[in-house]
């Protein structure tokens, strides 16, 4: 069988997303890092636009594709062994939206921690220079990282990123950090004691937040040292089963044998008990879901900009036509359930905020 082609860069979360996806699937693959547009150049592929990071080709037939939850979606067709999808539907809706939340959402925090501070704009723009090639002189690599960090501060503005916001995406980087250690108390992941899609998103995010950029690793590891472990061991679940836990180093037997949830009915938090993780989903509805909405009316009304409160704060921010379909992709999504599905769904979202999406 012939391995997928990645192509990506270790400074891109959803590069991070896919290749620890693929390695708890257990999925042949490998990965190209470097300049994306070369490098398909290289072996005669069309390059897409817009050329996203990871790009992936399936096999030797396929023409390159683009964005990460999609991608899962197609390999999980090929590949439907150990899937990270729930197969409860509604269960399934509610990983789709948190997935979409820490795509969506959590990169603001890592943009902003990325380009907003001295310490970190020089890390950042000196280490991507380099992850493009090592062997770049100093001379060169001074042009290249200039450029980079000018380019990428440029577009803090666009990601929502400005003196506007700044305090509370610092402020709520923490307040998911506190979310996420609570999560983690009670399963090894977020819908149960097997990853979901969701799961890979957040690692994702977090493998630049915690070990890229140095000023949000430092209030990582002063909030939750649970969440710093957690994406060490999402790095690589490969061999991960339901009898990895502490107990054994007190000297306690595993309780039976390892299950590697090759079944894909087994490993699921019950969907009609969700109080595990309402804390998360509370924080998605009363943050995430009104600032969708928000950018939908503006981009809908012709607006360029677009202002709300969260949290009695002012967001403002440029409008961003990429995240109006985010909504769109979510309301299509529950239009796959049926009246049964839709009916549970309200029920396990209700009183979070999640459930204006689908009323």
């Amino acid at each position: 069988m012939q391995p997928i082609k990645v192509f990506g860069n270790p400074a891109s979360p959803y590069t991070r997303k896919i290749l620890s996806y693929l390695r708890y699937k257990n999925v042949p693959y490998n990965v190209t890092w470097g300049d994306v547009k070369s490098n398909l150049k290289l072996i005669n592929k069309s390059v897409p636009s817009p050329i996203l990071l990871p790009t992936v080709i399936l096999d030797e037939d396929s023409d390159p594709i683009t964005d990460s939850t999609p991608i899962i979606r197609e390999i999980e067709q090929k590949y439907p062994n150990k899937s990270v999808i729930p197969n409860n539907p509604t269960l399934a809706l509610v990983n789709y939206l948190i997935e979409d939340y820490a795509d969506e959402w959590l990169t603001k925090f890592m943009f902003h921690f990325r380009w907003a501070f001295d310490e970190d704009i020089n890390n950042a723009k000196n280490k991507l220079t380099l992850l493009h090639g090592v062997t770049t002189n100093e001379k060169i690599k001074k042009t290249i990282s200039d450029f980079i960090s000018d380019k990428q501060t440029n577009r803090l503005w666009v990601v929502g990123s400005n003196k506007y916001t700044a305090e509370f995406i610092e402020n709520n980087y923490q307040d998911f950090l506190r979310i996420l250690n609570g999560c983690l108390l009670h399963s090894p992941f977020i819908l149960g004691s097997r990853p979901s899609s969701c799961d890979f998103a957040i690692y994702g995010q977090l493998t630049q937040l915690i070990n890229f950029d140095p000023t949000s690793r430092k209030i990582a590891h002063k909030i939750s040292m649970r969440a710093v472990a957690w994406i060490e061991l999402m790095e690589d679940l490969s061999g991960w089963h339901d009898q990895m836990n502490a107990n054994s180093l007190l000297g306690n037997k595993l309780s039976s044998k390892p299950n590697y949830f090759n079944n894909n009915n087994e490993g699921w938090i019950d969907v009609s008990n969700l109080n595990q993780i309402k804390p998360l989903l509370k924080e998605i509805g009363n943050i995430y879901v009104p600032y969708l909405y928000a950018n939908d009316t503006a981009i809908k009304s012709g607006e360029d900009t677009f202002e709300l409160k969260l949290n009695n704060i002012n967001w403002k921010q440029k409008t961003f036509p990429y995240q109006a379909k985010c909504l769109s992709w979510i309301k299509n999504e529950a239009k796959k359930l049926n009246k049964e599905s839709i009916k549970e769904l309200l029920c396990v979202l209700d009183k979070t905020g999640c459930e204006k999406l689908f009323n």
